[in-house]
């Protein structure tokens, strides 16, 4: 389902802003998050990896630096920001996909990658469509594949809980500061579900979650 027919929420809000986003998250320090979701997924070479809300392309442009070997494709609904994508890619030599669509209705067959990743994507989504989007994501992995989201986490301590609730509202977001994105992945048919980590940034408490489509059925003989 193409844009035109869906409403979202460009990567930098407004799309007047999105000019200015790249360098904004730069001095955020997103870089470094970036990198410890990619070195936590552990990609084998010529692994197939799909970066889910892929915005500007910052986390496919690193997943690539840091894996050459890897297929790595991208996806966003916004055409916008994919074109910048596209042209950073092109600029820095690296050779990625970046398709267009949403994260709940992928233009990818079944099992089509080894690894999902996304970064600061799902506190976009409201609750029932980023459920939708996980279970796209446990559609196109293999059996056995892996998923890594690094996003908004239940802030620790009194501050930090405040600043939180100042600085992000709604229900998608109050459902990640909750906690729930675990339950989110397990209830789209995931397995291994674990925090790998929690960060705080400028702008709030980030975790780092990961787990698997399972390699079996469910224990109900449907397949997952």
């Amino acid at each position: 389902m193409g844009s035109q027919t869906r409403s979202f929420v460009p990567a930098a809000g407004r799309d007047a802003l999105l000019p200015f986003y790249d360098p904004l998250v730069r001095a955020l320090g997103t870089g470094r998050l970036r990198r410890w979701l990619v070195e936590s997924a552990r990609i084998r070479p010529g692994a197939r990896v799909l970066d889910l809300g892929a915005g500007t392309g910052e986390l496919a442009l690193a997943v690539k630096r840091m894996h050459p070997d890897a297929d790595v494709t991208g996806v966003d609904p916004d055409p916008r920001a994919l074109a910048r994508a596209r042209a950073k890619a092109a600029a820095a030599g690296l050779a990625i996909r970046f398709d267009e669509g949403f994260g709940d209705a992928l233009p990818y067959e079944a099992a089509s990658f080894d690894h999902v990743v996304s970064s600061l994507v799902l506190h976009h989504l409201p609750v029932d469509q980023k459920g939708g989007a996980l279970r796209d994501a446990r559609r196109v992995l293999v059996p056995g594949g892996a998923l890594h989201v690094l996003d908004f986490g239940p802030p620790s301590g009194g501050f930090a809980r405040l600043l939180a609730h100042l600085l992000h509202r709604g229900e998608a977001m109050e459902d990640q500061l909750a906690g729930r994105l675990p339950d989110r992945i397990r209830a789209a048919g995931f397995a291994d579900v674990a925090e790998l980590g929690r960060r705080g940034t400028a702008f709030g408490s980030v975790s780092l979650y990961g787990a698997r489509r399972p390699s079996a059925p469910s224990s109900g003989g449907a397949p997952v």
